[in-house]
């Protein structure tokens, strides 16, 4: 109603007004609910297998699904990035249902308030009404209702979404030119002969700098306000480090044309750092089934990979594929193991997200402007399929491992930092004909079981 016109009505007109819309049904307008969980980052008590990620509940995509192991409880968590109103979930389970579970929210991902529980879940789609608040928002399963684990096709968080700072705000980069237009690829390659086995090419780079508590990323101009690192490749990264000053420095990688900063947290036993020894394998790899759709990361692109903070349990089922802690026949170790056989090295292999919003180089998180795939392929907000940086480390340390620790804590808080300064017509030729190419190559892009290939880069690892 204009105020014009309410000045020439009296109050009880109003009133007769008022009534009349609600008789004709006319509601007043309130802000419809939006999708808060898709795409977002989705973490669970255990994958069935391995091949059932927290992140495929949460895709849009009722073809992938979440499946956790046979056993109670079990928990399904997705951050929706800030403190967030909620009121209504989806869930749309596969054959293997909760009967009883809990719908919870957290500030932290620490302390759970229940807004929603049921001891007779029934399985199918169910859509709950709820009202709470929260960062943080899980489903919290306490009973099966088949012999199988909790296998949701989708979870849907609905609600009114918190502030969230603007795209344009600090500590957002955006790429010159952007990449847009991009749809993701959901072909499969096909079959060749010999068969593609591999769509990678090696970067070996040793230490370039020790012990120094910068962070260029996390902590830029503020020399000394990080942990200690260990950097490799360019030669003069720190806390000062730009795109330009990293295409001026030097590098310890054999590949001239990589003055990329790469940098981790320094290992230590008792108070001696521990530095890799020798040239380290940096692997550029596919993390998408279609290895042909896969770009050159555009010059500028920084992240972080894992967490200095993450937990055991977060380290453990991070989306990339994660080896843990390796010595001699002890695998798989979620923390540094107890011993290590005298003489072997201790290993660790960690992946990187692959799939780029094709918009900023670098976000205030240093990580929402890259996501994992989800069953080989890129999700809608992040479309853009860039080579998956694989770190592959080894430390010269063995016996007794009691007092081995990294400089941001446990075996978990292991993390990397990457801040791309590739020349771009060698890291672009390296990609086309390794990785678009299907090969399994070493720095110079040639695979030694395809000879007949060739290779990228001549015998000084540069472009011919």
């Amino acid at each position: 109603m204009s105020p014009k016109l309410r000045r020439f009505l009296s109050p009880i007109g109003v009133a007769v007004l008022a009534g009349t819309a609600l008789l004709f049904g006319i509601v007043p307008a309130h802000a419809a609910e939006s999708l808060l969980s898709q795409g977002r980052p989705a973490l669970a008590s255990s994958v069935e297998n391995g091949e059932s990620p927290a992140v495929a509940a949460v895709d849009g995509r009722t073809e992938t699904r979440w499946g956790s192991q046979w056993a109670d409880p079990q928990w399904l968590r997705v951050d929706l990035g800030s403190t967030a109103a909620v009121s209504r979930v989806v869930l749309q389970w596969e054959t293997a249902y909760g009967r009883a579970y809990k719908i919870q929210t957290s500030p932290d991902g620490t302390a759970w308030t229940d807004i929603f529980g049921t001891t007779t879940g029934a399985g199918g789609t169910e859509s709950l009404t709820v009202s709470g608040s929260g960062r943080y928002i899980r489903m919290y399963g306490t009973q099966r209702g088949t012999t199988y684990g909790y296998s949701l096709l989708e979870f849907k968080v609905y609600g009114t979404p918190g502030t969230t700072p603007p795209p344009n705000g600090d500590g957002y980069v955006y790429a010159n030119p952007p990449v847009t237009g991009v749809v993701p690829s959901t072909a499969t390659p096909p079959a060749t002969n010999p068969p593609t086995t591999h769509h990678e090419f090696q970067a070996n780079c040793s230490v370039s700098r020790s012990n120094l508590p910068d962070d260029p990323i996390v902590f830029p101009n503020l020399p000394g306000a990080s942990h200690s690192h260990t950097f490799m490749g360019n030669t003069t990264t720190n806390a000062a480090t730009t795109l330009t000053s990293l295409r001026s420095g030097q590098t310890s990688c054999i590949t001239p044309g990589d003055k990329t900063g790469y940098w981790m947290p320094t290992l230590l036993n008792g108070d001696t750092a521990v530095q890799p020894v020798g040239r380290q394998v940096i692997y550029y790899k596919s993390g998408v089934l279609d290895y042909r759709s896969v770009r050159p990361s555009p010059p500028g692109l920084r992240y972080v990979v894992g967490s200095p903070s993450a937990t055991l349990d977060e380290f453990r089922n991070a989306p990339g594929a994660v080896e843990g802690w390796e010595c001699g026949d002890s695998v798989r170790n979620w923390d540094f193991p107890a011993g290590c056989v005298a003489g072997s090295q201790l290993n660790i292999r960690y992946q990187a997200p692959s799939c780029w919003d094709g918009i900023h180089l670098d976000t205030p998180d240093h990580k929402s402007h890259m996501a994992y795939p989800v069953v080989g392929i890129c999700p809608a907000s992040h479309p853009v399929a860039v080579p998956m940086i694989e770190f592959k480390m080894a430390f010269p340390v063995s016996g007794n491992m009691a007092a081995v620790r990294l400089s941001s804590g446990r075996g978990y808080s292991f993390h990397y930092d990457f801040y791309n300064a590739w020349d771009a017509p060698t890291l672009g030729a390296l990609v086309t004909h390794c990785v678009n190419g299907g090969l399994q190559c070493d720095p110079r892009g040639f695979d030694q079981y395809k000879p007949e290939r060739g290779a990228a880069l001549n015998a000084n690892y540069e472009l011919p």
